[in-house]
């Protein structure tokens, strides 16, 4: 807009559809998300110690794990490759509400496609395996590591 010898310029506001954003039960047996707080191996909560760039949402190995909200399932996620954690190392890619993320340590039902909310995605995989004494959890990331924790 010009006006006189004054430029103004407008620009559109930017929302994302995140906003408001909360995940719906991920695990059977945890419907309230309950996080995973202090053990022998560390804890659970996004910049604990260890760089933790991600929230534990406590899930018992073999659990069912399910869709959050509608999602589009986007290929695999491997947490580590490393052979000697072999047992929990795989994840999956998710898309939606405006929103990327990974969940590890779960073994996919599928990779690819739309998933609505409540649908299982996938089962818990055996973390006492690998973390023994370690209270079992899906590790959910963003993909650009940013903090998960506001979702829940």
């Amino acid at each position: 807009i010009k006006a006189a010898n004054l430029i103004m310029y407008v620009f559109p506001a930017v929302v994302c559809l995140c906003d408001g954003v909360k995940f719906g039960q991920l695990c059977n047996g945890n419907p309230t998300n309950s996080r995973r707080t202090s053990d022998r191996w560390g804890q659970g909560h996004y910049g604990a110690r260890r760089e933790h760039k991600g929230l534990d949402i406590k899930c018992s190995d073999g659990s069912a794990v399910y869709a959050p909200f509608d999602v589009t399932l986007n290929g695999r996620a491997i947490p580590y490759g490393d052979p000697n954690k072999a047992a929990i190392d795989n994840g999956i890619n998710l898309r939606g509400k405006g929103l990327c993320f990974k969940l590890f340590y779960v073994s996919p039902d599928r990779t690819s496609g739309s998933v609505r909310k409540g649908q299982r995605i996938g089962t818990m995989l055996p973390m006492q395996s690998v973390y023994p004494g370690i209270t079992s959890h899906v590790h959910v990331q963003m993909c650009d590591r940013s903090n998960p924790t506001r979702y829940f």
